[in-house]
């Protein structure tokens, strides 16, 4: 059975600023929700000396990776380093995840669980935003070329192709806009600039990489993200169109069930791409000269197959699954809400012009 969905009748379709609003809500509620677990999970990684002192760490709001760099450090002749991000290094001892929630909100304040929030949405918003929008201007373009048959209750019939080629070319498009911004970012943390000396660290990697520099490790994450994308909303349409009115814990379950096999299928690219990009930041951001960074190719995966096996490969599969799925469900099933919130106003602003 097909869905039933009024939002792509021409009559009351929404338009591109409302599903900016959608899409604005959805990521402003799946960062609040997943931001704490993976603060818990870069803290027991502290604890437990999983990253080494002078290696940089990914950090994740539930809706993109943001690199948190060390910084070389020169103090009575000694060399070393530090992290610009003091939450990171807080002392703990904790046994477990529900052990490290209860102690953080108490020995720090319940606020400490979130931190770090505020400077990753500068870009995961807008990345967010352009990825959503993308996606649904594509996919009704598609579908438009193809003139959807709509019956008296607006019936739709798509495809499940155009779903997966709007998701990629989505991802692609919002990917390749935001790489430059992370790099600058990155770069702006590693030498703790603010916001108001963007401007430094722009001209800074421009001084030694040129402008091709500034999609430096754009291929590695493409090469995870796209097939995610497609994956993710091939699944999730797929599965939505199994109800004749979805719901939003239907849209929520469809969400978790398809962030959870296209974070399963692509694994073995996050594995690789999370290598590369350390390696990235720590040869080419980070330090002044231009360094040489290893060039992303499958081989990679190939390399780390025949190293270690196949359990190399899918390396921390549970733990991107356990963060991923329910990023992916609070994100889809509020963003269809917002459009379905929209979707209704516009349809009773049409009923009232032609009464």
């Amino acid at each position: 059975m097909n869905s039933v969905s009024n939002i792509d009748d021409p009559r009351f379709r929404i338009t591109p600023v409302q599903q900016m609003a959608a899409a604005c809500s959805g990521a402003l509620i799946t960062s609040f929700f997943v931001t704490p677990l993976d603060v818990i999970k870069v803290r027991m990684q502290a604890q437990s000396r999983i990253t080494a002192k002078n290696k940089c760490f990914f950090y994740n709001n539930g809706l993109m990776d943001h690199i948190c760099p060390c910084n070389p450090l020169k103090k009575n002749g000694s060399n070393g380093y530090y992290r610009n991000v003091p939450w990171f290094d807080r002392p703990s001892q904790f046994t477990g995840t529900l052990d490290a929630f209860k102690k953080i909100s108490k020995n720090e304040g319940i606020l400490s669980l979130w931190s770090g929030l505020s400077p990753t949405l500068i870009l995961a918003l807008p990345a967010t935003i352009v990825y959503f929008v993308s996606y649904e201007q594509i996919r009704r373009s598609v579908q438009d070329l193809k003139k959807p048959y709509y019956d008296t209750k607006h019936n739709q019939n798509q495809p499940l192709w155009i779903s997966g080629l709007s998701g990629c070319l989505a991802r692609f498009g919002a990917a390749t806009c935001v790489s430059p911004l992370e790099l600058i970012r990155t770069k702006m943390q590693s030498k703790k600039l603010s916001y108001l000396e963007v401007h430094q660290a722009l001209q800074s990697l421009l001084q030694y990489h040129g402008y091709k520099g500034l999609w430096k490790g754009l291929g590695s994450t493409l090469l995870r993200d796209v097939p995610f994308s497609g994956i993710y909303w091939v699944t999730y349409e797929r599965i939505k169109q199994a109800t004749a009115k979805p719901t939003f814990m239907y849209n929520f379950i469809a969400g978790c069930i398809a962030g959870s096999l296209a974070a399963a299928l692509t694994t073995p690219f996050d594995v690789v791409k999370t290598f590369r990009q350390i390696e990235l930041t720590e040869k080419e951001i980070i330090t002044e000269p231009p360094g040489k960074a290893s060039k992303w190719t499958v081989k990679a995966v190939i390399d780390i197959y025949q190293r270690n096996g196949v359990s190399a490969i899918f390396s921390g599969l549970v733990p991107r699954m356990i963060k991923i799925a329910p990023a992916c469900a609070i994100m889809v099933s509020t963003f269809e809400y917002g459009k379905q919130f929209f979707e209704n106003k516009n349809m009773e602003y049409y009923n009232k012009k032609i009464e």
